[in-house]
């Protein structure tokens, strides 16, 4: 299904979309793309980010060896090594994470331990310069503690982000300006996030078929996640009348 603008129409009824997007995007992951001891969880929040499906990986006692833990769940893809076939990509000095602070992070005694978050933009991001920045340091530091991201922005860019939301994440970590490879507005990024932290960057437009993107589950592995089949499954539980408005906008 081609991407709708939503520009044309108010926050609230893409509020309703985005629910069920992740509704989906969560579902999709448990029951046909993460390995069998991963799991996502939908809708939690994490020291102040707002992500929109968390990603999550029991502890080891959850499987019997190495081996179980590497077998996908039924119906699953499993863990793929061969760098993500995307537009464009990028990657950090090896000085990024030596010029960060060290941290403690205290978790649970399960160890069912974050590895990757998800994140569908929303217009309340952009609506505030405080919200904004908060969106954009708390992506950095997710991946300064090893948190890999997966970022879905449909918005065009505005005043807070005006070369996209990838090229302010990118400044904040790397220091960099990133390149404007693309007059597509719209923007899907992947961060791995290991010694240095990699993009895996697709830019499309109204129209265009979302492409399947990589989420890291550990560097140099991810898994694909399904976002055109998500996210037609999410607008066909919309309401008949702002997908009719939805739809003669294209």
């Amino acid at each position: 299904m081609p991407v709708h603008d939503w520009t044309r129409v108010e926050a609230g009824i893409f509020h309703a979309f985005h629910h069920g997007w992740i509704e989906e995007l969560a579902r999709a992951l448990n029951q046909h793309v993460l390995p069998v001891d991963y799991y996502a969880l939908p809708e939690q929040h994490a020291a102040g980010f707002g992500p929109d499906v968390l990603t999550l990986q029991g502890s080891q006692d959850d499987a019997t060896d190495g081996a179980a833990r590497a077998t996908p769940s039924p119906g699953g893809t499993g863990l793929l090594n061969a760098p993500p076939k995307v537009q464009f990509t990028g990657e950090t000095e090896m000085e990024f994470y030596r010029r960060k602070q060290k941290a403690v992070v205290v978790r649970h005694v399960s160890g069912d331990q974050i590895v990757a978050m998800v994140e569908v933009v929303s217009p309340g991001h952009k609506a505030g310069r405080a919200a904004w920045r908060a969106f954009v340091e708390k992506a950095a530091e997710l991946l300064e503690k090893r948190v890999h991201l997966l970022i879905l922005d449909l918005h065009p860019p505005g005043r807070r982000d005006p070369h996209g939301i990838h090229a302010a994440i990118w400044e904040e970590i790397s220091g960099e300006e990133a390149a404007a490879h693309s007059e597509k507005p719209l923007t899907l990024a992947s961060y791995e996030s290991g010694l240095t932290v990699r993009f895996f960057v697709e830019r499309f437009g109204v129209g265009d078929v979302l492409p399947d993107m990589p989420l890291f589950l550990e560097p140099g592995a991810h898994v694909s996640v399904p976002l055109e089949k998500t996210y037609g499954a999410a607008f066909a539980a919309l309401p008949r009348r702002w997908r009719a408005v939805l739809e003669a906008a294209r």
